[in-house]
């Protein structure tokens, strides 16, 4: 069992660690509102995300099998969300401002898992490769569990790197430089994934 579980853990740390939308939306997040506040938006990231590979084991990957065209409306329509986000990351103010008093929801951050690209198609991957059909509910449970796991505490750990970033920052101008920055690399993740 743990031989098996060694290919699908690898697998989903190497998705859930590199950069991608949820990533660069939590360190923003962290470095803009502090851990506290981000919290709705850490479980919005893994309980979606986990929604997804459910969904995706009761049925839904044969869906996506057989009408390919869902897949690319996901797609159109996480690229739209995601540059609308670096819209907002973009133009948002700095806490002291008392403009932006929260960072994004739960609900948008759940919403958000069925339409990030990087998100949708990796969890397709894990489960088509990973989980069959024939497998008990208990291996698929606790394979199910540990992706949970996985995704959790990779958006904390993205979240405390953006509020570590924020004790660097000393002025106005180093604060707008990382919003800025945080919306480029949602930006270049949109392009990479269609290049």
């Amino acid at each position: 069992m743990l031989l098996e579980l060694a290919s699908p853990i690898l697998f989903t740390i190497v998705a859930a660690y590199t950069p991608g939308p949820n990533n660069f939306i939590a360190s923003h997040s962290g470095f803009n509102f502090g851990f506290r506040k981000s919290i709705p938006l850490i479980l919005g990231v893994a309980f979606g995300w986990t929604a997804l590979i459910i969904l995706l084991e009761l049925g839904l990957i044969v869906v996506f099998k057989n009408y390919s065209i869902l897949q690319n409306i996901i797609q159109i329509a996480g690229t739209l969300f995601v540059i609308y986000l670096a819209y907002k990351i973009s133009f948002s103010k700095s806490d002291d401002d008392k403009i932006v008093k929260a960072p994004i929801s739960f609900f948008d951050t759940f919403i958000f898992q069925f339409l990030n690209p990087k998100g949708v198609i990796f969890a397709t991957v894990i489960v088509a490769t990973y989980i069959k059909p024939e497998d008990s509910f208990l291996n698929t449970a606790i394979i199910t569990f540990i992706l949970f796991i996985i995704a959790l505490t990779s958006i904390v750990f993205w979240t405390l790197l953006g509020k570590y970033l924020r004790k660097f920052a000393t002025s106005e101008k180093f604060i707008k430089f990382f919003n800025y920055s945080m919306s480029f690399l949602l930006i270049v993740c949109i392009i990479l994934f269609y290049v």
